[in-house]
């Protein structure tokens, strides 16, 4: 199978360099000059105190036709749309086509595109990009895809031949796929890249834990998540296991970089207009990222 991964972020860079174990894959970049610097270097992934390179071929975007067998998409929520123009453009249809983002607010996008089968999933994984060609895996976790449009085929080709030591598990559920990993990303990122804290202090402090609670409720009642406390139980484990972690978000801001919170916050935002149910921690946590991205440089 060739995979085609568009994006050389850390999930970009980590996702290459362990599929290039066993597939044909080729990394597309946002520029020329970093897809010239993997040319040069392969991915160097490190692990513990690993380091393992990875040689894969790397394009600039600009070159991407859409041939392989399968399409891993990896770029932010808010570059979608960039990405799916993109493919609008292409003379041929790409086959299969594997998003990867975060929150919910991309599914939008994805019900434009014709002709193509879909898929989306849901990454556990703990990664952070040094530099053009390296990347740090620095937790462990598994992938979660489900169909969002076609037929399993691929994934289970996937699945079944990809390497053991990045597992990829298949769901028959998208959506509730997706809200499992909502309910985490919408109470962790926002609340540590407001206060500015590691996962852990969200449950070592006890103000910043009722917080967490709070937000969670909220998030709750607008879902109609089923078994609470199960949910509530798995943030505080994930904050446990990833203590010493800053999350996607929290870095993006540290680094005057645009976040998610469309994707996350906003997602709930506008679920909750649509069903016309107040929720005023989203609001209010959602305000004050974009006021954080607003006085991080005007990334508004």
């Amino acid at each position: 199978m060739e995979i085609g991964i568009i994006g050389a972020g850390s999930l970009g860079l980590l996702f290459a360099s362990y599929l290039s174990r066993v597939f044909k894959v080729t990394l597309y970049t946002r520029t020329e000059e970093q897809a010239m610097e993997i040319e040069k270097n392969g991915i160097i992934l490190k692990k513990n105190t690993n380091r393992a390179q990875a040689l894969v071929r790397a394009l600039p975007l600009s070159k991407w036709e859409g041939t392989e067998d399968l399409i891993i998409i990896t770029v932010k929520s808010y570059h979608l749309e960039e990405i799916i123009k993109n493919i609008n453009r292409l003379s041929i249809t790409p086959k299969n086509l594997l998003f990867l983002q975060n929150g919910m607010g991309h599914l939008k996008h994805l019900e434009t595109l014709t002709g193509t089968q879909i898929f989306v999933g849901s990454v556990e994984h703990g990664a952070y990009r040094e530099n053009a060609f390296t990347v740090s895996h620095n937790g462990e976790g598994v992938t979660n895809v489900a169909v969002f449009r076609g037929d399993t085929y691929v994934l289970t080709a996937l699945i079944e031949a990809g390497p053991s030591e990045f597992p990829i598990l298949m769901n028959d559920d998208f959506y509730k796929m997706l809200v499992n990993k909502l309910i985490v990303n919408s109470v962790i990122n926002p609340l540590t890249a407001i206060l500015g804290v590691k996962n852990g202090e969200l449950i070592k402090n006890e103000y910043y834990f009722k917080n967490v609670v709070h937000l969670f409720n909220e998030i709750s009642i607008l879902l109609n998540i089923e078994n609470p406390d199960f949910h509530l139980k798995k943030i505080i484990d994930i904050c446990h296991k990833t203590a010493e972690n800053r999350s996607s978000m929290l870095k993006d801001i540290e680094a005057n970089r645009k976040t998610e919170v469309e994707a996350i916050l906003g997602f709930l935002s506008e679920k909750a207009n649509e069903e016309f149910k107040k929720v005023p921690l989203i609001e209010s946590f959602y305000l004050l990222l974009k006021g954080k991205e607003l006085g991080k440089g005007g990334l508004i």
